[in-house]
């Protein structure tokens, strides 16, 4: 049974420093939900005609329909109004019979604009059923030392299967299974089996955590391209939201490159999350973030939450990155960072490249060089405005940090900069992060 935590719990607060950092709550559950379903229908008025019983005249009246308003039979006139009535010349009632076939046509017309909705539908339930077996269910039992007394509680999450060197791994987020032994983590599949990692590595910079089990009968996900994804795409969520295991919602992407997140006590310093208003609650942790292919695009890690649940603003860790960490833990057991060395000017924005008329629209400005580093061998200079990385537009401060740190150690990396107003081509030769 899982322990209810408080609600302090399940918020962050901002760093000291980091007042500009949005407060993101962890997606992993501590406390109880109630769900609804609600809809609305849209109705317009349907004009029909009726005899007046105190005049003996025809007159109009409003009554709902799913269509807009349809031309009474016949011609017909506005007469005129006095302060008794509305008069109408000619035309006739519809009958019973005319009003029932009226609607049976409506109501064919709603089916035919079903099929076609329900044929996306039905590809989220095919989706849905085709890869919740890749997808496994986590509790994760921890103990806490708060002010010299011992907690104990449950923490529940979820991951995805990949396979890696022939062997299957669960991948999911580091803070689902943090402070917990392998043999007090629970692994659940959607058949229902259960099991304890063999191994766990986790990677406290990136929020990424890998465990081997021995289940090679269990199906792998099937991993997409997160470079391809835009924003408006659907997509769906598998996880276990307060505990609810193998839980799906529907979304769509709604925003990419987040890299300013504030997420509490545990610092994130390579961050490129995807955002999405697809139901995340406390349990989607872990849990896999897919596109209508079937294919795993992103892993799902935290809410931005004033009430600790859903409130239609989700983050996920996109899964080429989350990928990339995997097989560095699986290879070497730690993810090897690459370093530039570099102090850069976290008020450079995009706006002063536009002012200062560069061709490039972003870029990272260098404040200092640190000495003996590898930018200090590629002759940077503080001042110096770093657009391009790697083959890859630089962005922002924090997005040359993500792309840096993720950057294997050893090979030569071109650089395009701006100094003094004029663009250089240069390269760098990034070392290991100690």
């Amino acid at each position: 049974m899982m322990k209810l935590g408080d609600e302090a719990s399940l918020r962050t607060a901002v760093s000291n420093g980091q007042s500009h950092r949005r407060v993101i709550a962890w997606a992993t559950p501590i406390a109880t939900a109630a769900l609804m379903w609600m809809g609305s229908v849209t109705a317009t008025a349907q004009q029909t005609r009726y005899v007046s019983p105190q005049t003996g005249h025809p007159i109009t009246m409003a009554r709902p329909s799913l269509e807009s308003p349809v031309p009474p039979v016949g011609p017909q006139a506005l007469r005129g109004a006095d302060d008794d009535h509305f008069a109408e010349r000619g035309g006739e009632v519809p009958s019973a019979r005319q009003i029932d076939q009226q609607r049976e046509r409506l109501f064919n017309e709603l089916a035919e604009e079903f099929n076609a909705f329900d044929r996306l539908g039905n590809l989220v339930r095919r989706v849905a059923q085709l890869v919740k077996p890749s997808v496994i269910h986590i509790e994760a039992h921890k103990t806490e030392n708060k002010g010299g007394q011992i907690e104990s509680y449950d923490e529940a999450g979820a991951g995805v299967l990949i396979s890696a060197g022939g062997e299957t791994w669960v991948l999911t987020n580091r803070h689902v299974i943090a402070g917990a032994s392998p043999q007090q983590i629970l692994l659940r599949a959607d058949n229902g089996r259960e099991m304890s990692p063999l191994k766990v590595l986790a990677d406290k910079n990136t929020d990424i955590a890998v465990m081997q089990i021995a289940a090679s009968d269990l199906p792998a996900a099937k991993l997409g391209n997160s470079d391809d994804c835009q924003i408006g795409d659907f997509v769906i969520a598998i996880g276990s939201p307060f505990g609810l295991n193998h839980s799906v919602t529907f979304g769509i992407m709604s925003a990419m490159g987040r890299r300013d997140l504030s997420l509490g006590e545990q610092k994130i310093d390579l961050q490129d999350f995807f955002q999405t208003d697809a139901a995340i609650n406390p349990g989607n942790s872990g849990g896999p973030l897919l596109n209508l292919r079937g294919e795993v695009v992103a892993i799902n890690t935290a809410i931005a939450s004033s009430s600790g649940g859903s409130e239609g603003i989700g983050f996920a860790i996109p899964i080429n990155m989350a990928v990339q960490v995997a097989d560095q833990l699986i290879r070497f057991g730690e993810l090897r960072r690459g370093y530039l060395g570099v102090v850069l000017d976290p008020e450079f924005t995009s706006a002063d490249m536009l002012s200062a008329g560069y061709q490039y629209d972003s870029g990272a400005r260098v404040k200092n060089v640190r000495p003996g580093s590898p930018a200090a061998t590629a002759n940077l200079q503080r001042g110096d405005i770093i657009v391009e990385f790697n083959g890859r537009q630089v962005e922002s401060d924090d997005h040359l940090v993500a792309c840096v740190g993720l950057t294997p150690a050893g090979d030569s990396v071109p650089m395009i900069i701006y100094r003094n107003g004029k663009r250089y081509r240069t390269s760098v030769v990034l070392t290991d992060l100690q």
